[in-house]
């Protein structure tokens, strides 16, 4: 029985330190990323919409997806920023 207990204290522990601290880590990068948004960002949405931030309230976003056209999302659908990484230019394949 007391075995039984410390195999179920290992399983609960590891599943904490797989599962549960990772997903909060990822949690608290997107509430900061969120939070530092700011007009003139180009992000990604969680459904695959590029666009622009053109406005911002507490709980919605105001993305400008083509030239005048404006669509009003959750701030919590905002997924990623789509700006591409610049590599640095040792890293950059040789251009033909």
């Amino acid at each position: 029985m007391e075995v039984a207990l410390v195999y179920f204290a290992i399983i609960a522990l590891a599943f904490f330190l797989l599962i549960v601290r990772p997903q909060r880590r990822r949690l608290a990068a997107h509430r900061a990323f969120v939070s530092s948004l700011d007009v003139g960002d180009e992000v990604v949405t969680t459904g695959g919409i590029f666009g622009t931030v053109r406005r911002l309230d507490d709980d919605r976003v105001d993305l400008e997806i083509a030239p005048g056209i404006v669509i009003v999302v959750a701030r919590a659908a905002v997924a990623q920023s789509a700006s591409p990484a610049i590599a640095p230019p040792e890293d950059r394949p040789p251009e033909d």
